[in-house]
């Protein structure tokens, strides 16, 4: 006896937690073997007959596998085991009163009571129900059965199995007893919802059909790539794609590439820019010059050739200057012709004469100053009277006013073919004659650009 207990002990010690579970549809398969032991009952009280229990004084096994037990994996937590049993019995009262055969083959349905505590892990403790027939010196009858017990697993397949429990008959036949059984027990097999030959505990993908390397998954197009790492599941691909081609090698999958079967770039989407300027070849109208993408990937043509560009010519087929927008240079400004003409208002006469009132010429050297700078500018230069006097006499003197205007400009270096001077009298006056004002504006000489 002091034999067992030490066995018991030594299994226990060898118990170590891990992530192993109790016996269930991916492990519906269990056998076990060990040893029995077999306690008659002594004692008429329920309080005697729970001593002789715990008693080893009359208890009977045999020193070798005694017990050998299969069992399914129902549902639910519910398992049926079938065992069979050998043992000699040689106490039945008192040690050594007897010398006789024990077997017995039983049916019993297991439940798991993991079910109702949660998963322990390594620790799947279970009570049992069942029957079977029991021979005791060549005396048999059908028993009742229930008790106890537990599996602690070594790992996934292997544990030790403790199971302890009473046997009441139907008739005298055979006397009332418990029975304990210690041993091994190995559990398999598995359930394959799929039927790949990966039990569903092991397959990652338990509803499909698929490869023992990718742990049940499928790998549709053979690629190395399972299919649900695969981007394009249906086409062969490449594992530094996620599965899927890239026919140009460019490093951009076909699924992404907006030229497949040419090489280009990803920042392109995988299409060639042979000119690098920002068109891929498959936009540009000139792959090989280098254009902006408003004219289609090509440059902007200059007809003319003065730099400014067709699109921003006023002048295409005239070259001209970019300050004009492509069309030529005027030969003088509209602010200088301005100018001109709001300073020649200040020019101002002697009464009845041709000859300048004092101060007069800082307006006539302003107006040589804006003359030289536009060289191309020719000038009119118009003298003008109001009404009074006679008109024979107004018309000399706004000719003389007019060259007298001239002759200075011609004196300050201003060509003399550029200007020409003219009296017009009373004939162009712009004002009334009939006031002091009016006639006063009307006394006046205009500076006009004539070209």
């Amino acid at each position: 006896m002091k034999r067992l207990k030490l066995a018991v002990i030594a299994l226990f010690t060898l118990v170590t937690v891990g992530n192993v579970n109790a016996q269930d549809e991916n492990n519906p398969w269990a056998v076990g073997f060990g040893v029995n032991v077999v306690d008659f009952y002594n004692g008429d009280n329920f309080t005697d007959q729970i001593k002789d229990l715990f008693g080893s004084k009359d208890w009977n096994i045999l020193p070798s596998i005694s017990r050998i037990s299969a069992e399914k994996y129902l549902d639910k937590g519910f398992s049926l085991q079938l065992a069979g049993s050998i043992n000699k019995i040689e106490t039945l009262n008192a040690k050594d009163d007897s010398d006789f055969l024990y077997w017995a083959l039983d049916a019993i349905v297991k439940y798991d009571l993991n079910n109702l505590v949660g998963d322990t892990s390594w620790f799947d403790p279970y009570v049992y129900l069942g029957g079977g027939y029991t021979s005791v010196d060549s005396s048999g009858e059908g028993m009742i059965n229930g008790g106890v017990g537990f599996n602690a697993w070594f790992n996934e397949n292997l544990g030790v199995n403790f199971q302890t429990g009473t046997k009441k008959g139907f008739s005298d036949n055979v006397k009332s007893h418990y029975q304990t059984a210690l041993g091994l027990v190995i559990k398999f097999g598995g359930k394959d919802s799929d039927g790949d030959g990966v039990y569903d505990k092991d397959d990652a993908c338990p509803e499909v059909a698929g490869l023992k390397e990718f742990n049940g998954c499928p790998d549709a197009d053979g690629d190395g790539v399972k299919d649900s790492d695969d981007a394009c599941p249906n086409v062969a691909g490449l594992a530094a794609m996620n599965g899927c081609p890239d026919s140009d090698g460019d490093g951009v999958a076909d699924k992404d590439d907006m030229c497949p079967n040419s090489k280009g770039t990803k920042a392109n989407k995988g299409c060639p820019d042979t000119d690098g300027d920002g068109v891929v070849d498959k936009d540009d109208k000139c792959a090989s010059v280098a254009g902006p993408a408003a004219n289609a990937g090509c440059p902007w043509p200059d007809t003319d050739g003065d730099g400014v560009l067709d699109k921003d010519d006023k002048c295409p087929s005239v070259a001209g200057v970019a300050s004009e927008r492509g069309c030529p240079a005027p030969v003088i400004t509209k602010e200088a012709t301005e100018a001109i003409a709001f300073t020649a208002k200040s020019i101002l006469f002697n009464s009845g004469r041709s000859s300048f009132k004092p101060g007069v010429t800082k307006q006539l050297n302003a107006i040589v100053e804006v003359m030289n700078k536009y060289p191309k500018a020719t000038f009119a230069i118009g003298g003008h009277t109001d009404s009074s006097g006679p008109a024979s006499t107004n018309l000399s003197l706004s000719g003389k006013r007019a060259n007298t205007v001239k002759n200075y400009l011609v004196k300050k270096g201003v060509d003399a073919s550029r200007l020409e001077a003219k009296g017009y009298g009373e004939t162009l006056p712009v004002d009334s004659n009939k006031t002091r004002a009016g006639k006063a504006n009307n006394r006046r000489v205009e500076i006009k650009v004539t070209n």
